[in-house]
């Protein structure tokens, strides 16, 4: 065995190898989970979408709901029906406090779950902001043949999750997805 076999050589191509077959653009819906934001003041939608577009992704539609469970599922169940959709990403409410209930009602959704998406956040986080990482519910996964992303509400957890995260492999995870 040579050490590139050793390595992960092979497991490294395969990952090109879909990572090439995957496509270039994808369709995209934005939520945005708040009591108090308003599209002048969505900061954290208008970075995840300024970011979608710069790497070349369609962006649907953007909304802004209020942090209850009824309309979190029911705003993603609309999106989930629009064969132009492949990826739902919102952000807001994975946090634990009283009125945090975007995981709850994502999660609750999730047909499988990508576990690594929240470790690898929570990790990068930790990075920035120390142990209060831990409080973040960010999570992942696929809802009805798409991909569906929680992000906490805060424009800098946003910018981590979308710029080490989701952009870099939203054409693969999608790809991923749709075999």
């Amino acid at each position: 065995m040579t050490g590139d076999e050793r390595a992960g050589a092979a497991p490294r191509a395969s990952v090109e190898e879909h990572r090439a077959a995957a496509p270039d653009a994808v369709g995209c819906a934005i939520l945005t989970v708040s009591d108090t934001r308003t599209p002048d003041t969505d900061g954290s939608g208008a970075l995840i979408e300024e970011l979608l577009l710069a790497a070349g992704h369609a962006v649907i539609e953007r909304r802004i709901v209020p942090d209850e469970p009824a309309l979190i599922r029911e705003t993603l169940a609309g999106w989930a029906e629009r064969s132009e959709v492949r990826a739902i990403l919102t952000n807001g409410g994975t946090g634990i406090a009283a009125r945090d209930t975007t995981y709850d009602a994502v999660a609750a959704l999730l047909e499988k779950r990508i576990d690594g998406f929240g470790e690898l956040f929570r990790m990068l986080s930790h990075r920035e902001i120390g142990a209060a990482a831990m409080l973040s519910r960010a999570v992942a996964g696929v809802y009805r043949g798409r991909l569906l992303v929680a992000m906490p509400g805060s424009r800098n957890a946003v910018r981590l999750a979308m710029t080490e995260l989701v952009v870099p492999e939203l054409g693969h995870l999608v790809y991923e997805i749709g075999k």
